[in-house]
């Protein structure tokens, strides 16, 4: 899904939620929920869309409705050795799409 199609699908109340999701490297994708199902947003080349900071996807965001939106950080428990076996415990907190700035 590109910014376009993203656009039409927020516009129609079809997104349940866009999240920003922290990677590796400082880098962060963007995932819109659908129907409970995740799309990633992808770049004008097809490939997943990267921004560099939560203030990027902002500005990337600005000509969108206002949506739900989350930054997202997933859980360290499944990358440390001899934890055992925990409930994941996906980060997940509220982030506004506009800038409080």
């Amino acid at each position: 899904m590109n910014l376009q199609q993203l656009n039409v699908e927020a516009r129609a109340g079809h997104v349940d939620e866009l999240n920003l999701i922290a990677i590796e490297g400082g880098d962060y994708l963007l995932e819109a929920r659908i129907k409970g199902r995740a799309q990633p947003l992808a770049d004008n080349r097809g490939e997943r869309l990267r921004v560099r900071s939560v203030e990027d996807a902002r500005t990337l965001l600005q000509g969108l409705p206002m949506l739900s939106m989350n930054l997202m950080h997933w859980s360290v428990q499944d990358e440390m050795c001899g934890m055992g076996v925990h409930p994941e415990e996906d980060l997940k907190v509220p982030i506004s799409q506009r800038s409080a700035w």
